[in-house]
């Protein structure tokens, strides 16, 4: 393998991150920038780092500021330069440089320079050394390469000792440094600058070079604020990050069942969005509130309303946000979109995150950064925000205003393609009045609902109706319940139709039956009567034979055998 370049961490948020690990150990560094860009700050930052994290003892020499102004100023963000002076961890060394009251003789050098680092840097066994700045040194010295000379000879010195140096000079017209020197002897380059765009002040900063090492090559922009400098990289951070298989509630029973009744994945990222007064951040409260009651930390980013308002106004809808904030679940962070620049609400975001280590966290809406950025400085915001949330394993809602009118499908399409579950809200005019409407427009991972639902926010929270659908396409309000009265009226008319048409029908199969008895009676009866009267003529038959013999005989038309044997037995008697 080849050998790597080592490195001394910073500490300083995000620029380690940037340059793989901080600056080249035991080389010089050259920060460099415009007045007020945060040069001495960032060199400050990095000694003060250096002792408390790394256990890095650090020389600080200053050619402008004295140690009790620094003292002073640096104590604003924190850092205590006393203490960790006692403690023998940092020396702070002000070089007079008041070269009105000075005379030159002789030639030049920096003999003296190395004299008092040495000395400061064997009192502290210092492993880093700050100059701020050298160029004070070119304004008063006529030859200019003598002094660059002699600045090689101190920088080859301090890298002779192993310490890693940085050095700040301004910046120039031209060149990175007034004087354009330092720059070429320097191992590590940085530049910063700060700007104006829109009235709003903003600091980038870039790597101009870094002798044996990768580094970023884009403009960063940092801050400055309470706690020192952070570097915000502007890239993403990838695509490797935790997917869950977990589901958790959106506090919305009907809205599980919307979304495969399961809820939102654990993890993911979802966006509502809609007109003003649809119901987006009740809809964001009732999932805070399901989240709360499930034990989960809830991070509330707001940045239209106070956090005493959305209270207050929830609560007329049922939810009590106060027990979950005294409780220590739910924590709100309420401030004006203006009130900073994009890259100071992300690091907001990042240290309230990273201090609270919230489960949910909502922004409410996204669309208000809008206002202090152009779409691709949003995105680029909220890109860096959706990563940052998902590579913490942390599900979040973010609300979303559009306009009256606008497409739905094209809000925010710029993040669109980074939302796991997009949820549309929206206020439906009809028949004189307002109602609302949802639908899920995607949710990534399972099955849901296709529908276009009507919903009602009430003293009980938010509550989604079945979808009702008309010729004239979804009904709502107080078009729904007539057709719903309608409609149960016509079902009970034919409900009542069907019925009369069954007794109808019952009275119709009685009459049948009675006939068909009454046919049946008549069958039997002249069957009967068939049955007699062919008795009656066999009977009649059977004595006309009878007689018939019995007259034939007696004209002596029969024989003896054709008599009855009681008439055979009467002509013997008399012979006997």
């Amino acid at each position: 393998m080849y050998p790597t370049l080592t490195k001394a961490p910073t500490g300083i948020t995000g620029f380690d991150q940037v340059t793989g690990g901080g600056l080249p150990e035991g080389r010089t560094t050259l920060v460099c920038g415009g007045t007020g860009c945060g040069k001495t700050l960032f060199a400050m930052e990095f000694l003060i780092r250096g002792i408390t994290e790394f256990d890095e003892p650090g020389v600080f020499i200053a050619f402008e500021e004295t140690r009790e102004e620094l003292t002073q100023n640096f104590s604003s963000l924190g850092f205590d330069l006393e203490n960790l002076s006692a403690q023998n961890k940092l020396l702070i060394d002000h070089i007079h440089t008041d070269w009105d009251r000075m005379d030159q003789t002789g030639e030049f050098d920096l003999d003296a320079l190395l004299i008092r680092l040495d000395h400061a840097i064997q009192k502290v066994q210092a492993k880093r050394v700050v100059l701020d700045t050298v160029e004070v040194l070119f304004d008063v010295l006529g030859d200019t390469d003598m002094l660059r000379s002699e600045l090689r000879r101190v920088f080859r010195w301090l890298k002779e000792r192993g310490v890693t140096v940085v050095i700040t000079g301004e910046s120039g017209d031209n060149h990175l440094t007034r004087r354009g020197i330092e720059a070429y002897i320097s191992d590590c380059v940085i530049l910063l600058e700060q700007r104006i765009d829109n009235k709003i002040a903003r600091r980038w900063m870039r790597i101009i070079k870094y002798r044996g090492s990768h580094h970023g090559t884009d403009e960063y922009p940092f801050l400055v604020d309470t706690t020192g400098l952070s570097v915000l990289p502007i890239t993403s951070v990838g695509l490797e990050y935790p997917v869950s298989e977990e589901t958790v509630s959106s506090g919305i029973e009907r809205l599980d069942s919307m979304l495969a009744g399961r809820g939102f994945f654990r993890s993911s990222t979802i966006l509502i969005s809609g007109e003003s007064g649809s119901g987006k951040t009740s809809m964001a409260a009732q999932f805070v509130d399901a989240a709360c009651r499930r034990g989960e930390r809830c991070l509330f980013f707001s940045f239209e309303e106070p956090a005493a308002q959305i209270i207050r106004n929830v609560r007329s809808v049922g939810i009590n946000l106060r027990e979950w904030v005294d409780s220590g679940l739910l924590r709100f962070k309420s401030t004006r979109p203006t009130m900073y620049s994009l890259e100071m609400h992300l690091t907001v975001l990042y240290r309230h995150i990273q201090e609270f280590a919230p489960q949910v966290v909502i922004l409410d809406p996204v669309t208000s950064f809008d206002v202090i950025g152009s779409s691709m400085e949003s995105r680029l915001l909220l890109t860096r925000m959706i990563d940052f949330l998902k590579t913490h394993g942390i599900t979040a809602m973010l609300t979303s205003l559009t306009r009256a009118g606008d497409p739905d499908e094209q809000t925010q399409v710029h993040i669109s393609s980074m939302i796991d579950t997009w949820i549309l809200v929206n206020n439906l005019e009809a028949n004189g009045e307002r109602n609302r409407i949802l639908y899920i427009l995607k949710s990534r991972g399972m099955a849901h609902s296709n529908q276009i639902c009507e919903f009602e926010i009430s003293e009980h929270g938010i509550n989604i109706l079945d979808a009702y659908t008309g010729t004239s396409g979804v009904l709502t309000g107080a078009a729904r319940i007539a057709q719903e009265a309608h409609d149960s009226e016509e079902t009970l008319r034919q409900l009542q139709k069907a019925e009369m048409r069954r007794i109808q029908l019952d009275g119709v199969r009685t009459t049948l039956k009675a006939r068909i008895a009454a046919l049946q009676a008549r069958l039997d009866v002249e069957e009967a009567e068939m049955r007699l009267l062919a008795d009656q003529e066999e009977d009649r038959k059977t004595t006309s034979d009878f007689y018939a013999d019995t007259l034939a005989q007696r004209r002596g038309l029969r024989g003896r055998d054709h008599l009855p044997a009681e008439h055979v037995q009467e002509e013997a008697e008399p012979n006997e």
